[in-house]
């Protein structure tokens, strides 16, 4: 139109022009004359937008808090216009779903009905450029849904591992029978790192690692351990699993192919009855599971073919065929991986060295009494530590042991105590928030509700002198005790003059001791 504007505007418009803009768009030369009069006479060069209702920020911050619903967001438009007298000012239901369709986008209405997890399902992602193998891993913690048998106990393991996002080989793997911590991501990324067996052939040094900001992969010994291999470590952000999409794949490729078949899944689709777990001697023993996820780790290798690999490929296949070099570490560098040291100086004594007020003890210590040594140890295991010298490097003196260990009897009576005890007082705080809280009765009316339970005033009284009763004496001096009366021969103090003594007076010929 803009071109057919300029030439009417010199005199050189002919019909030949309307004809060939006519062909060109498909319409028929009349619909273009029609074009160039309205052109001529509004000076419009496009056709005029009808008028139509847009959503606002008001309308957005309705839609908010009725989670997408439009319906009920007329409904609230009509009683307010109603209530202030101007019940056309509203449009119609149909309006409003038409302008809500055509100004939000899919993804911003599902956000509104599902929140942040369903608007991101309307989202795009791209991929991340293809690279070699150890350029990066991802690493996380995964809950496994499947409660497995431990002293006579029902739990639900975690497992922590790392894979290659080049090949997809899972490199290192650490299973855990509660919430891991950061003694599982170390002994994941040892078994990662190491080539020798039972850990390779995969593994080497990784050009960086991935992981969410777990406050476990973020710890000062992870951080410390890495660093010493100058491998960085990127934090992504939280609550964003698409960063890491490789382990996140992983994590749900587990679910389906292994735990969803085995006995104990709790996510498992049953009847409409009531849930009932099954009985601990029906579930898989601990050592079991733990050697059945890594068949499944090793299967996964070696013969599953992920659709991200190109040619059809097992991880393995793709880990062979990739010729980028592996940097690997000596055994001797990983030998003491991953150890902590609190920088305290101690002594071999006659009882060992001690350490957080336990003795630990060795064979290699005989003849070593007196000697300064200084003690490196697992995080959250304190069975066994290293023990280094603390002249010169640090030589490695060897391992020590727990002196005084409870048998495996003693540690499952301990624990069922200490059950007992966090049983009785959950008890005793479930009773106190019971008679804490006040309880209402249901209303079908617009009225204040009143109490469910009705007390009288002497179970009120009552109650209230018994509470005073209890906090008086939880006041009182449990140590406060009387004085006794003084033996018969001691001086006691003379009344002044003019006063009365209500104790009596000395007799005569008494002696006096001070």
């Amino acid at each position: 139109m803009a071109r057919l504007v300029a030439l009417d505007a010199r005199g050189e418009l002919a019909t030949e022009h309307a004809r060939a803009v006519a062909q060109a768009v498909g319409v028929s030369l009349r619909t273009v004359w029609n074009w160039v009069a309205v052109a001529r006479r509004e000076g419009r060069l496009s056709a005029q937008a009808p008028s139509r209702v847009g959503v606002s920020a008001d309308l957005r911050a309705r839609l908010a808090v009725w989670g997408g619903n439009v319906a009920a967001v007329h409904r609230e438009l009509v009683a307010e216009a109603g209530a202030a007298g101007t019940p056309d000012a509203v449009p119609s239901l149909r309006t409003l779903q038409r302008a809500v369709r055509q100004d939000l986008s899919a993804g911003e209405r599902a956000g509104l009905k599902g929140g942040e997890a369903a608007r991101r399902g309307f989202d795009v992602y791209g991929k991340r450029p293809p690279t070699h193998r150890n350029a990066c891993w991802e690493g996380d913690h995964k809950r496994i849904p499947v409660r497995v048998s431990l002293d006579g106990a029902a739990v639900c393991p975690w497992v922590t591992w790392f894979i290659d996002v080049a090949s997809k080989v899972i490199v290192g793997v650490a299973i855990t029978p509660h919430q891991p911590a950061r003694d599982a991501v170390l002994a994941a990324l040892r078994t990662g790192i190491s080539l020798q067996e039972p850990y390779g052939p995969f593994g080497g040094l990784p050009g960086r690692v991935r992981v969410d900001r777990g406050k476990d992969f973020l710890s000062k010994a992870v951080s410390r351990a890495l660093g010493a291999f100058a491998v960085p470590v990127d934090d992504l952000p939280a609550y964003k699993p698409y960063r890491k999409g490789t382990i996140e794949a992983l994590n749900g490729a587990v679910e389906e192919m292994l735990l969803v078949s085995l006995p104990g899944y709790t996510r498992r689709a049953r009847p409409a009855q009531a849930y009932r777990p099954d009985p601990v001697e029906d579930l898989l023993p601990y050592p079991d599971f733990v050697r059945v996820l890594l068949d499944w780790v090793a299967w996964w290798n070696t013969e599953h073919r992920p659709a991200g690999l190109t040619g059809c490929r097992t991880p393995a296949q793709a880990w062979e065929a990739d010729p980028a070099p592996v940097e690997d570490v000596p055994e001797e560098r990983l030998a003491f991986f991953a150890l902590e040291d609190d920088g305290r100086i101690r002594k071999i004594t006659t009882n060992g060295v001690s350490w957080r007020r336990r003795a630990y003890i060795a064979d290699w210590m005989a003849g070593h009494v007196g000697t300064r040594v200084r003690l490196r140890y697992l995080p959250h295991f304190d069975g066994r530590i290293e023990v280094f010298s603390a002249e010169g490097w640090g030589r490695h003196l060897g391992s020590a042991y727990l002196a005084e260990a409870a048998t495996p009897d003693q540690r499952r009576a301990l624990s069922r105590v200490r059950e007992s005890r966090a049983r009785a007082l959950k008890a005793d705080l479930k009773a106190a928030e019971k008679l804490r809280r006040t309880r209402y009765t249901a209303t079908t009316t617009a009225a204040v509700p009143g109490w469910r339970r009705t007390e009288t005033a002497s179970e009120a009284k009552a109650e209230i002198v018994r509470a005073q009763a209890v906090d008086l004496a939880a006041r009182a001096l449990p140590d406060l005790i009387p004085p006794r009366e003084p033996p018969a021969g001691w001086a006691r103090p003379r009344p002044r003059p003019g006063t009365t003594s209500s104790t009596p007076e000395q007799e005569p010929g008494s002696g006096s001791k001070e």
